[in-house]
């Protein structure tokens, strides 16, 4: 009677198999990489965290509200608050707000073309163009706000409330409303020497 056993598979090579599996798989890793560096175009950079405590009847709830500014210190600024039960997670709520609230700010040189007062609420701060050299004096949360718009000379003074996030809208109001003597003479029709005043 006949063997009846089937002849032998050719082996695979598994080694083989392995390799070209981990070739496929490394350029999406290379991939991930580079849109990592994509995002990271803006600086971050936290402005406050404050906790907020709800008083329920089981006791006290615990919750983290987050003021971010970011900028690229090339003439793009924004800013966005964030809530949540952890703080990373209402940084990260921020970050992902103020995205969507970019400015592009209207700067001469290293300073802002012409002053400016800006107001948000009870908030209200003082901007005045400065001279190369002199820096940015400014503090708290109007300094994190212009140096990451790019503002290298400026003088500031807040003259009204020192809540940080009335600061930060007020500056940022008044940043987006800074014109240039070329935006002032394309709005009115006229040459630049005609445009006084800046």
């Amino acid at each position: 009677m006949e063997n009846s056993v089937p002849k032998s598979t050719p082996k695979t090579n598994f080694n083989n198999a392995k390799g070209s599996f981990d070739n496929k798989r490394r350029p999406r890793k290379n991939n991930r990489r580079n849109k990592r560096v994509v995002e990271k175009q803006f600086e971050e950079r936290v402005v406050t965290i404050n906790r907020v405590t709800k008083v329920v009847k089981g006791g006290r709830r615990f919750r983290f509200a987050a003021l971010v500014v970011i900028g690229d210190k090339k003439g793009k600024v924004g800013f966005g608050t964030g809530k949540a039960q952890e703080v990373p997670d209402a940084i990260r709520k921020a970050i992902e707000a103020a995205k969507r609230n970019l400015i592009t700010v209207a700067m001469v040189g290293t300073t802002i073309p012409h002053q400016i007062v800006c107001e948000f609420g009870a908030g209200k701060v003082l901007l005045r163009p400065a001279s190369p050299g002199t820096g940015v004096i400014a503090g708290g949360p109007v300094r994190a706000i212009l140096e990451l718009a790019g503002v290298q000379d400026i003088l500031s003074k807040s003259l009204g409330s020192n809540t940080p996030i009335n600061m930060i809208r007020a500056i940022h109001k008044g940043l987006g409303e800074l014109r240039t003597r070329e935006d002032v003479a394309a709005l009115r029709g006229k040459e630049l020497d005609e445009i006084r005043g800046y």
